[in-house]
Formats: C-alpha cells, sequence, structure tokens
C-alpha cells in the first residue's frame, strides 16, 4: 500500500464536501464545486479560503471540529468532536450553546449506511461541561465531568475513545475516556500530567495494551522560561518530556471493559 501512495496524496482527485446540519436532525454534505459556490471561480480560491467557501455553499460553522471516528460496526456512523467556541453570540441546533466553553460531540448516520452519501442523520451525543444539575448545559454524569474534546477513536468492540485539550470544568489536567455509544454511559480512564495535550490512540488486535501519547507537559508553566516549575514528567529529573504511555490491565483483560 505504501509503495502504491509513493509521491501521491489521497486529495489529489474527489469532491470536498462540506455538512450543513439542519435543526430538523437531517443534514447535507454540500459540494464545493468551482462554479456553484458564490463568489468562487476555481478550485484554487476555494483551497486556499475553505472556511469562507463553505459558509458560501450554506454549510453549519461549528464549535472547533477536530476529530471524526467511524463507527466499526455501525454502517455510515460517525462521531466528530467539537472542542470549544468561547467567540460564539448565536446558538443553533448543532452549536446549542453560547460561550461554548467546553465543547460537545455530535453523532451522524449516512443514508443507506454509505459514508458516500449526501444526506444524513444526526444528533446530540454529549454536550461536555460540569454534568447534569451544574446549569451549564452539559449532558454528561458530574462524576465523569470532562472539556474539550478532541481525540476520537473506536476500538474494534465499538468502545467510544475521548480525549481533550483544553478547558477541564473541575480540577483536572488534560484527561481521556471510554464511552458506551449505546447507553451513552461515559467511565474516566486517565489524567494526565499538567500543562499536557493527551493525543493519538491505538490498540493491539487483542485489546489488552493501549497506546497514548502525552504531549508538551509543562505547557503552561507558572514560570513560562522554566517549564518543569508545572511539571517535570514523565521521569521527574529536569525538564518536562513528551512520551508515549502503553496501558495494560492487571488482569490481562481488554483494556475498556
Amino acid at each position: 500500500m505504501a509503495a502504491c501512495w509513493a509521491g501521491r496524496s489521497p486529495l489529489d482527485q474527489g469532491t470536498l464536501y462540506v455538512a450543513r446540519f439542519d435543526s430538523d436532525g437531517t443534514g447535507v454534505w454540500l459540494p464545493l464545486v468551482p462554479g456553484t459556490v458564490p463568489g468562487y471561480r476555481s478550485l484554487a480560491e476555494i483551497l486556499i479560503d475553505t472556511r469562507g467557501a463553505a459558509a458560501a455553499a450554506g454549510a453549519t460553522p461549528m464549535d472547533r471540529p477536530e476529530w471524526v471516528a467511524t463507527h466499526p460496526c455501525e454502517p455510515g456512523v460517525a462521531y466528530g468532536t467539537f472542542t470549544n467556541n468561547t467567540s460564539r453570540t448565536t446558538a443553533d441546533a448543532a452549536n446549542p450553546r453560547t460561550n461554548n466553553t467546553f465543547g460537545h460531540i455530535l453523532r451522524w448516520q449516512n443514508d443507506e449506511g454509505d459514508h458516500g452519501a449526501t444526506t444524513f442523520i444526526w444528533s446530540a451525543f454529549a454536550l461536555a461541561g460540569a454534568g447534569l444539575g451544574s446549569g451549564d448545559g452539559s449532558t454528561i454524569a458530574p462524576g465523569d465531568a470532562f472539556g474539550s474534546p478532541d481525540g476520537l477513536a473506536f476500538d474494534e468492540d465499538g468502545r467510544l475513545w475521548i480525549q481533550t485539550d483544553g478547558s477541564q470544568p473541575i480540577a483536572c489536567n488534560n484527561q481521556m475516556l471510554a464511552a458506551d455509544p449505546v447507553t451513552g454511559d461515559l467511565r474516566r480512564l486517565l489524567v494526565g500530567p499538567a500543562g499536557c495535550e493527551i493525543t493519538g490512540w491505538t490498540m493491539t488486535r487483542d485489546q489488552e495494551t493501549l497506546f497514548v501519547n502525552v504531549q508538551h507537559p509543562g505547557e503552561t508553566a507558572s514560570d513560562p522560561t522554566n517549564p518543569a516549575s508545572q511539571s517535570n514528567w514523565p521521569d521527574y529529573r529536569g525538564r518536562p518530556r513528551s512520551a508515549t504511555v502503553a496501558i495494560r490491565r492487571a488482569d490481562g483483560g481488554k483494556v475498556g471493559t
């Protein structure tokens, strides 16, 4: 496969689409094709100002979209993270909160289970924040509060893994959680060191070892000239360093069960 793609990009051919999330829970993938987008006459103009072209085509402006993950067991189903947007002043169905400090996750299913379809149905999977009853509009349990969802991945059994990068609604560093897409249940798996981002995810085929990256610990140090003033992870001997962590259960079972 690597040899087949040597020197080529998977984006060299095809049509770029952007999403319109309608208030009735349906949506449309809109093609950004030169000559059909008002004010954009060439592909170069679309590629240089894709966000502007998307707006001109009628796409829905979203709250900092980050990762998309497709469900391994449900054809045509995908989830996306929308990390936050503290500048939003007008809410809509797909972005239901103004000053969206903690972000949210949406689910959509493309028609006939086909990721190439141009229409879909959608719903909110989770509105992040301090949890039900907190008054911030979040839809999660307070015990597993999180904010700023970013990294997103499914394991082969259909568990959804959520990684955060940004403001948390509780006294907590960036974290990683596992979710059951059927019940919506969320459980925190780990919390990273101060100033880090939790990002990147993969598992061994037997699902007994999970690998996750801890990126730029100490980035928000209290003394910017000395990152170790906030963190000296992972070896506690001077400057903090990024690292990849391997996680296993003590009993050798599948991680996340």
